[in-house]
C-alpha cells in the first residue's frame, strides 16, 4: 500500500484535493480533524493538555459547559480561538501544545493506515499541514504539495471569518515557504487553474503512483 502525504501552506487548497481524492476512492486522514477531537473534554489527550495548560495558569483558554440540571457538574472545555491566540506568536507555548498533540495524531494516522491496509486499499493519503516542518515526510512513500499564486492564497485566506492581515502574515512566518515545499515534493498540483484542471492533474498523480514498480512504491 502506498502512503501519500498531502501538504501545502494555508489557503492553497489542501481540503479541495482531499475531497477529490475521496471522490476518486482514496481514503484521506486529516490531521486537523484529529487535533479538533483531541481538544474536546474527555478525549485521550485531555488530561495531558490540562497538565500542560492548567486552568489556574491559563484561565483565558477555558470555557465552561452549563447545564440546566443544577446537580450536574459543569465541564470545562478548551476555547480553540483563545488557545490559538496563546500559541500564535509564542514558540514555547506552541511547542508544549505540539508535544501533547503530535503523538496522538501519529497514533491516529497509524490506526488509519492499518485499517485501510486490512481493507485492501492500494493508496491512502495523510493530510498533514506541517508535513515537512515536523519531518513526517521521512515516514511516507511520496509527498504531494498543493500550491497557488500568492494573490489567490491571500484572497482565500483573508475571506475567512476572524482572519486579519496580521494573523495571516504570522501564520506564513510559522510555515515553511511555499517555494521550499514545492522543491521538496514528489508531486505538485496547482489549485488556482480551475477544478477540472486540478482533477485532471490529480488523476495523473494517482496513475503514476499505481504504475510504479512495487519495490519502488514500497
Amino acid at each position: 500500500m502506498i502512503i501519500l502525504g498531502i501538504t501545502g501552506s494555508i489557503g492553497m487548497g489542501k481540503s479541495t484535493i482531499g475531497s477529490m481524492l475521496e471522490y476518486l476512492g482514496v481514503p484521506v486522514h486529516e490531521s486537523d480533524h484529529t487535533v479538533r477531537e483531541m481538544l474536546q473534554f474527555g478525549s485521550p489527550a485531555w488530561f495531558a493538555l490540562a497538565a500542560e495548560f492548567p486552568y489556574f495558569s491559563y484561565p483565558q483558554i477555558y470555557g465552561k459547559h452549563h447545564f440546566f440540571n443544577p446537580f450536574k457538574e459543569s465541564k470545562r472545555y478548551l476555547k480553540r480561538d483563545a488557545l490559538g491566540q496563546l500559541v500564535f506568536d509564542n514558540e514555547r507555548e506552541r511547542k508544549k501544545l505540539e508535544g501533547v498533540l503530535h503523538p496522538f495524531v501519529r497514533q491516529a494516522q497509524n490506526n488509519f493506515i492499518k485499517k485501510h491496509r486490512t481493507l485492501g486499499k492500494d493508496i491512502v493519503a495523510l493530510d498533514i499541514p506541517l508535513l515537512f516542518e515536523t519531518g513526517a515526510d521521512q515516514r511516507l512513500d511520496h509527498t504531494l504539495v498543493v500550491t497557488a499564486p500568492a494573490f489567490l492564497q491571500a484572497r482565500r485566506v483573508l475571506s475567512r471569518p476572524k482572519m486579519t492581515l496580521e494573523k495571516f502574515e504570522g501564520i506564513l512566518k510559522s510555515q515553511m515557504p511555499d517555494g521550499e515545499k514545492v522543491a521538496r515534493a514528489d508531486f505538485v498540483i496547482h489549485s488556482g487553474l480551475g477544478r477540472a484542471y486540478t482533477m485532471k492533474e490529480l488523476k495523473k498523480v494517482l496513475h503514476t503512483l499505481r504504475s510504479k514498480p512495487e519495490e519502488e512504491a514500497a
